[in-house]
């Protein structure tokens, strides 16, 4: 079959033959090239397993035997989801008169934001305010749409493009510059987050951090939970001790691993419906299999997903 094969971790995919994945099989409707897809292929991600050559992607829309478009993912390596047939575990149908292409590309970045919106939810009853660290991308926008979507009062946006903060500020989020710490401190010293979702860590981290720190002992009972998602900035970020000791704050992550499969799969319906009747918005580039060199390498507002 034909197949986006990559054959080493510095390499870019090209489209080349492969074998057939063992099992019953899928056929390719569109599949997302998101950043996990390039971490895991590259090495980067601690779900890669560095064994070459392989064909990546995580998930995809296909097309069932009988005819039914299901969303579909975790292959077993070395076969991925960037191919004309997989083998996969699950396959989830697609609500009627959703476009499958904005559902390839929008279900993984969807959910990264989605699950800790939930929990938070599920914890408090109620978002209150969100602060989405890194929301100029992809991922960042849809959990900035999400937590509306799940009666958020309020949602600061921060990030770098000025462009799509000005389309974060037109859907009613508090638009801020990542560039501008002061910015930071003064958004979140007038409402208190809830939660945070950061998808950017390293020194964007450590800069929220500064701003949340409590100063002064007044009587602030806010609980906040900071979630990292996503790592553009670095690996690592300074936590400092007072933030611990003078906040009710709660540190975790969002990943493969944090969350059981059984509750993901009770979400990605809900995430799906969204995306179906436009509560979710995901733009996308559509490239064909032959030119996956290029998907490949995609930049931009849109995400790019490749068809057969």
């Amino acid at each position: 079959m034909r197949a986006a094969v990559l054959t080493g971790p510095d390499t870019i995919p090209a489209c080349a033959e492969f074998p057939e994945p063992e099992g019953d099989t899928l056929e390719l409707v569109g599949a997302g090239i998101h950043q996990v897809v390039r971490s895991i292929a590259t090495g980067r991600h601690y779900g890669s397993d560095h064994v070459y050559p392989l064909v990546p992607g995580v998930d995809a829309v296909a097309r069932t035997a009988d005819g039914r478009l299901v969303y579909t993912g975790w292959p077993r390596a070395p076969w991925g989801t960037l191919a004309e047939r997989m083998a996969t575990p699950i396959g989830l149908d697609l609500p009627a008169g959703a476009d499958p292409l904005a559902v390839a590309a929008g279900m993984n970045p969807g959910m990264s934001g989605w699950m800790p919106l939930v929990q938070r939810t599920g914890e408090t009853g109620a978002l209150g305010t969100v602060l989405v660290l890194g929301a100029t991308g992809m991922a960042g926008r849809l959990a900035v749409q999400a937590a509306f979507a799940l009666g958020a009062e309020h949602v600061i946006a921060a990030g770098r493009d000025a462009g799509a903060l000005a389309e974060l500020t037109a859907s009613g989020a508090q638009a801020v510059s990542l560039a501008d710490p002061e910015a930071l401190r003064d958004a979140v010293g007038a409402h208190t987050p809830s939660l945070v979702l950061d998808y950017v860590w390293g020194p964007v981290a450590e800069a929220a951090f500064a701003a949340l720190g409590r100063r002064g002992l007044d009587d602030d009972t806010a609980d906040i939970s900071y979630v990292q998602i996503g790592a553009l900035g670095g690996v690592d970020a300074a936590v400092p001790a007072t933030l611990l000791r003078s906040r009710r704050i709660r540190l975790s992550g969002s990943g493969a691993g944090s969350v059981s499969t059984e509750r993901l799969l009770a979400e990605l319906p809900r995430i799906m419906a969204l995306i179906a009747d436009g509560t979710l918005t995901v733009p996308y580039t559509a490239y064909p299999l032959a030119r996956v060199a290029e998907a490949w390498t995609h930049a931009g507002r849109t995400r790019a997903v490749v068809t057969p």
